[in-house]
């Protein structure tokens, strides 16, 4: 298969990467490497890319301190905001009710549906529980084939370094 090198891959930005990239460095040594990976992937990788998010992501993005909410935004400003529609909505709920995710999760399962009804080559997180994890990816794609819907490569940055 030829890729055409003067079209950029598309990515969906998932909420923690922005938080990664923008929280103070964490004392704890996973969270550390974490955010190092996702600076380097946001200056390397990034720039080959075309961003993308949702009003889901600047909703997140937006709460909790104003003061890192603020620093969140500021890093996904420019990006293209993905339209919500009736049908990310339904697959939303389709996914949210085949994972069975909790409650507080029911964003995630609106984020891969995003990702997916529009057409994103890769979702990019570091919600590994949720979002990221082999079972989430094996029901996604499952859900998809039968809608005749095609999957993003669900990754994490460290994944998507050398894109």
């Amino acid at each position: 298969m030829c890729y055409d090198v003067a079209v950029k891959p598309t990515v969906y930005i998932e909420t923690s990467v922005a938080s990664y990239l923008t929280a103070r460095p964490s004392r704890d040594l996973l969270v550390a490497a974490h955010q190092q990976v996702t600076h380097e992937w946001w200056e390397n990788a990034l720039p080959r890319l075309e961003p993308c998010i949702s009003a889901a992501v600047i909703s997140e993005a937006s709460s909790g301190d104003p003061v890192a909410a603020a620093k969140r935004l500021e890093a996904l400003a420019g990006f293209t905001v993905l339209g919500d529609s009736v049908n990310v909505r339904e697959l939303s709920r389709a996914y949210f009710s085949a994972l069975e995710l909790p409650v507080d999760a029911t964003l995630d399962a609106y984020h891969l549906a995003a990702a997916a009804w529009h057409g994103m080559d890769y979702l990019v997180t570091w919600n590994c529980r949720h979002i990221a994890s082999g079972r989430v990816r094996r029901i996604v794609a499952d859900i998809n084939e039968s809608r005749e819907i095609r999957s993003p490569v669900v990754c994490t940055p460290e994944e998507l370094l050398n894109v």
